[in-house]
This record gives C-alpha cells, sequence and structure tokens, in this order.
C-alpha cells in the first residue's frame, strides 16, 4: 500500500487559501469569465477528470514503450519520470495558476514576466502543440475501432470516423465547460474500470522475473517520445482558470489528485499485462493493451478496452479542445488576438469561435501518421516549457511580493534547481528530435512572430477590433497589493 500523502505535505497553502485576493487576469476582473456566476465555475472532481484527460485518459498509448525498450524500461519511465517531470510541471501550474487565474494560463504568465511578444510566442508553441496534441485522439480512436471493425483501417470508413469525431465534440465543447468536465468524469470511470479489472485477475498470473525483459532493437527515440507525450500538458489546464471555482484551493488538489490518478493509471496495468503473459516487445504496437486484456481474462474484457479506448480518445479530444480554445480566448483578451476569439455563444456561454477554429485546425492534421504527430508535438510544447520555467523563475526574482495564494515552499535557489531537471529532460528530448521536427517547428516559430507583428500593425491600422483591458494583470496586482498596505 502507498504511503498516505496529506495535501498539506506536498501543496501547503503559502497564504489565503480560498483563493480570495487572487491576481485578476487582464480585462475582465477574473479571467474571462463574463458573468459566469460560481455555480456554472468548474469544481474540483470535473477539474481532477479534466487534468486527467488533458495529461493522459488512461493507459491506452503507453504500449510502444514497452515495444521500443522492453518491459523493464517501459516500468521504470512510468515510475521515475513523474517524479522528474510531472510534479514540477503540476507545482509551477498550481502557483501560477492561482497568482494569476485568468483564461490564457501560461499566455498570462510569460506576458506578465516578459511582455507581450513572449506571451505571444508562448501562445504559438503551446497551441500549436495542443492542436497537434489533439489530432493524436481521433487517429487512435481509429486504431482501436478499426481492432473490432476492419473496415475502419483505412480508406473512406477511416475518414469518415475521424470527421464524425471531430464534429461531435466540438458540438459537445460548445454546449458548455461544466459539461464537458461532467462528461470528463464519466468518460474517466468507463475507461479506466476495465483496467482494474484487468489488473485484479491478472494479479495470480504475474511473474516478476518477466518485467525484466527488454527489446533487442532499443529505439529510445520513440520511448522517450511516448513516455514525455503520455506524461506532459500538465499545465494545459491552466488556460481555463478563469472559469474554475476557488481557484486558490481547487488547482492544487485537483493537480495533485490528477498526478497520482495519472501515474497508478499506467504503472499498474502495465506491471500487470507485462508480468502476466508472454509476449515479445515488438508485439506492444498501439492497442495491445487490449489483446493483452484478451490473453489475461477473455474476449469480454478484450471489447471492453476497445470500448474504453474510443470513450478515452473522446474524453482527450474534448479536453484538449476546451484547454486551446480558452487559450485563444485568454489571448483574446490580452488584445494578442482578435476581439472575435473572445466572443461567447449566447446561450452555452463559451468561446465558439475559438472552439471551431481549433476544431478545423485539429481536424486537417489528423490525417498524418501517429508517431510524427507526436514528436512535433513534444518538440513545440518542450520550446514552451523551457519559456514557462523561466517566467516561474523570474516571477520569483522580479515580483516576490506578488500575491501568491499557494507558492512553492522553496526558496529561490531550490526553486531554481526544480526547474533545471525538467528543463535538463527537455533538452534532451529536443536534442533527439530529426531534422523535419527541426525544420517544422522553426517554420511554426517563424509564423508566431510573423503573427505578433500582423496583429500588431492591425491594431495600429484598425484593420480588426481588438480587446483593449481595462486593467493589466501587473497593475491589478500593484493595485491590490497598495490597497493592503494602506497605500490606496
Amino acid at each position: 500500500m502507498a504511503r498516505e500523502v496529506h495535501l498539506g505535505e506536498v501543496f501547503p497553502n503559502a497564504k489565503n487559501p480560498d483563493g480570495d485576493g487572487a491576481v485578476a487576469a487582464a480585462g475582465d476582473g477574473g479571467g474571462g469569465g463574463h458573468g459566469r456566476g460560481p455555480g456554472n465555475k468548474l469544481s474540483l472532481v470535473p477539474l481532477i477528470f479534466l487534468i486527467f484527460f488533458e495529461v493522459a485518459g488512461g493507459p491506452y498509448g503507453a504500449e510502444p514503450a514497452v515495444q521500443s525498450a522492453g518491459p523493464l524500461f517501459a516500468l521504470l519511465g512510468f515510475l521515475i519520470f513523474p517524479f522528474i517531470w510531472a510534479i514540477p510541471e503540476s507545482l509551477v501550474t498550481a502557483e501560477l495558476s492561482t497568482a494569476m487565474p485568468g483564461n490564457g494560463g501560461f499566455v498570462l504568465w510569460a506576458d506578465r514576466a516578459f511582455g507581450p511578444f513572449s506571451g505571444s510566442l508562448m501562445g504559438t508553441w503551446k497551441y500549436v502543440s495542443g492542436a497537434i496534441n489533439g489530432a493524436a485522439f481521433p487517429t487512435l480512436c481509429a486504431d482501436y475501432l478499426a481492432r473490432v471493425v476492419p473496415a475502419v483501417d483505412g480508406g473512406g470508413a477511416r475518414v469518415a470516423t475521424i470527421v464524425t469525431f471531430n464534429v461531435a465534440l466540438s458540438l459537445l465543447n460548445y454546449t458548455g465547460l461544466s459539461i464537458v468536465g461532467w462528461t470528463a468524469v464519466a468518460l474517466g470511470v468507463a475507461s479506466l474500470s476495465p483496467f482494474l479489472l484487468m489488473t485484479g485477475i491478472a494479479l495470480p498470473k504475474i511473474r516478476p522475473h518477466r518485467w525484466g525483459a527488454t527489446a533487442a532493437d532499443k529505439d529510445w527515440k520513440l520511448f522517450f517520445n511516448t513516455l514525455f507525450w503520455n506524461l506532459n500538458y500538465w499545465d494545459s489546464v491552466s488556460t481555463m482558470a478563469g472559469e474554475v471555482e476557488r481557484p486558490g484551493k481547487t488547482f492544487p488538489t485537483a493537480l495533485l489528485s490528477a498526478v497520482a490518478m495519472t501515474s497508478l493509471g499506467y504503472l499498474l496495468p502495465l506491471m500487470a499485462a507485462t508480468g502476466a503473459i508472454d509476449a515479445p516487445p515488438g508485439d506492444w504496437g498501439n492497442g495491445f493493451f487490449a489483446d493483452a486484456a484478451g490473453m489475461i481474462a477473455g474476449s469480454w474484457l478484450k471489447y471492453w478496452i476497445e470500448v474504453g479506448a474510443v470513450l478515452s480518445s473522446i474524453g482527450l479530444y474534448s479536453a484538449t479542445l476546451s484547454s486551446a480554445a480558452f487559450q485563444l480566448l485568454g489571448m483574446a483578451d490580452l488584445g494578442l488576438l482578435p476581439r472575435a476569439f473572445a466572443m461567447r455563444a449566447p446561450v452555452f456561454n463559451t468561446p465558439w469561435v475559438s472552439i471551431f477554429s481549433t476544431s478545423a485546425i485539429t481536424l486537417a492534421m489528423s490525417f498524418v501518421s501517429f508517431n510524427n504527430i507526436v514528436a512535433s508535438a513534444n518538440f513545440l510544447y518542450s520550446l514552451g516549457m523551457l519559456l514557462e520555467f523561466a517566467t516561474f523563475v523570474w516571477l520569483r526574482v522580479k515580483q516576490p511580493g506578488m500575491p501568491r495564494p499557494y507558492a512553492v515552499p522553496l526558496r529561490l535557489p531550490a526553486t531554481v534547481a526544480l526547474c533545471l531537471v525538467p528543463s535538463g529532460f527537455l533538452v534532451f528530448v529536443m536534442a533527439i528530435a530529426g531534422w523535419k521536427v527541426y525544420a517544422i517547428s522553426a517554420i511554426f516559430t517563424a509564423a508566431g512572430v510573423a503573427v505578433y507583428y500582423l496583429m500588431g500593425f492591425c491594431k495600429a491600422k484598425g484593420c480588426l477590433k481588438f480587446s483593449t483591458p481595462s486593467v493589466t494583470a501587473e497593475a491589478a496586482a500593484d493595485q491590490r497589493q497598495g490597497s493592503r498596505n494602506g497605500e490606496v
């Protein structure tokens, strides 16, 4: 049994645990809430499952880690990587999301630390990465469906499946974030249940010596890309911070819970499947968990996991689409994008232009090979994360007095060390990328720079309408601090 971890040991509230007095986002005092009442905001349980689906959605898609390096390295990877990556990233996200709980998340943070150019560049890297990442899920869903319905494996049936998946979930996101959140809860329970059964049934069949097997021809690039892709994007939920109820309390608790649920959701099924059956690493392609479940318990569990994979893909895509759309809304609130991206639907209060724009982009990317999607998303995400860690450290140096409802309980040298370890891994992931990934990333970065200056030109010439924030996040914080000191 794992040691019980009390919330206060990992996420102690530095001040104001209810989140009152957290820095308002630019323009609307709450990060783009636009009149959303507390009853319409995301509460703890839906937020936990949205984070879960931003990152994982279950062990589906983890199979290439075994295929590329064998059970031993796959288990070690999913055991160690949460400590060197997931926990540091979630700690940074908890502090900055509660300090600046506005829609746009990491864009707001970079804008506050280094100015609008950095905020815009951060937005480009993270948005493109999220769109590429989201495009993988319709493909993954089609891969699993093809195991039940072979016709979906190619041709018009596969195209129709991907398009239908995209359109249906775009409409779901249009109906509101609270609906998306509670849908994520139901999907999370349904997609994890067969793995809990598989783990329990596999226990008497496990032979620990099978865990020590390794692949004869190791593909380290695929191994690390798979590991990284399955355990990143912890900060994506920050783009919806303006929609979260009592973010000062809710964010840290939700992140801690999601880290634990996600890590165990990978490790336990991998231990069960690799320990209970004799299957060479080469068999572990995408979707092999379903075959493993059939060997362990029978065809009924195999089909349940295949259905669960489809449900997981729904949750993954829906959560990714939500975070990307609210990122565009936050950038529009900051004046980095035209005001149209902040437009809300009259009934559901959702950023409909941002939702359908993102949906169209991910649909176009859904027909690229799965491994290329993973490699490109990882590289662009790494660029954004290096800027995010720099933002975190710089705000600690530049604005130590900024109100932080939750603060990572470390002094500056330890804070730097906290960011250096995952930053080193980011550099490694970027170094093993191929020249095609470098070229694609350079093109997207150049496009992001061009978009920033194009938006500035359009703003100066009045070609497009932009929001004019009534008060910047920094000015709001300074005003709030002055009020506390009796200066205002």
